[in-house]
């Protein structure tokens, strides 16, 4: 199971390099470039370098995609169908999600919106000092404290009551309460059991700035 890390427009002062392959998402690319990582994919409509850059990154990359302007993906959402084509079983860490324009950051939090990729929502995870975003689709699901992270929310996409069970604020048929988010919420002792009746759940595991 190939452990890659996908790097897109947004902020990328923080980032871990433990992985197998490299993809960047256009200007992205640079940024793995200046950081003397790899660079297996490049992909993107390159809109956002000048044409020097754009001759460096194709000179650099093992692959090479470059997508017309016109499309109907998102740069990103067109790397991660890209890499999921070429390895099923990979698991997908992206950084460089959040900060930026606040389009493209939602579309970020939303890719797995798209049918194409929400098969493979359990393997994606979006990355930053501060945030770990992953998502969980119908059924029961434990999870546990991610090192350094204080709250744990839940946003759900789908109808139906949301269990929460472990957590310091449960949530059950008794208190039900329907909210597009469910924020703030923290572990105890143990892991967090939540059931999701349909659709999918974005857990969002996080800190205050410092």
């Amino acid at each position: 199971m190939p452990k890659i890390a996908l790097f897109v427009g947004g902020e990328l002062e923080w980032f871990t390099t433990d992985f197998d392959y490299y993809v960047g998402v256009d200007r992205a690319c640079l940024r793995l470039m200046e950081s003397g990582l790899p660079l297996d994919l490049a992909v993107g409509d390159f809109d956002s370098v000048s044409q020097s850059e754009l001759e460096a990154i194709q000179s650099t990359a093992k692959v090479c995609k470059i997508a017309l302007p016109e499309k109907d993906d998102t740069d990103t959402e067109l790397a991660l169908k890209t890499i999921f084509q070429t390895y099923p079983e990979a698991e997908v860490t992206v950084f460089g999600a959040f900060g930026g324009r606040i389009d493209h950051m939602l579309s970020n939090v939303f890719l797995v919106s798209d049918p194409q990729l929400a098969p493979y929502m359990n393997r994606i995870c979006l990355r930053d000092k501060q945030n770990k975003i992953t998502y969980c689709s119908e059924g029961r699901h434990e999870f546990f404290p991610e090192p350094d992270m204080t709250y744990i929310s839940f946003l759900q996409e789908g109808a139906g009551e949301l269990t929460i069970l472990g957590a310091k604020y449960e949530l059950t048929s008794r208190n039900y309460f329907q909210k597009k988010i469910y924020s703030s919420n923290e572990f105890v002792d143990g892991p967090i059991h939540v059931t999701v009746p349909n659709g999918y759940v974005i857990i969002i595991q996080t800190k205050d700035r410092m």
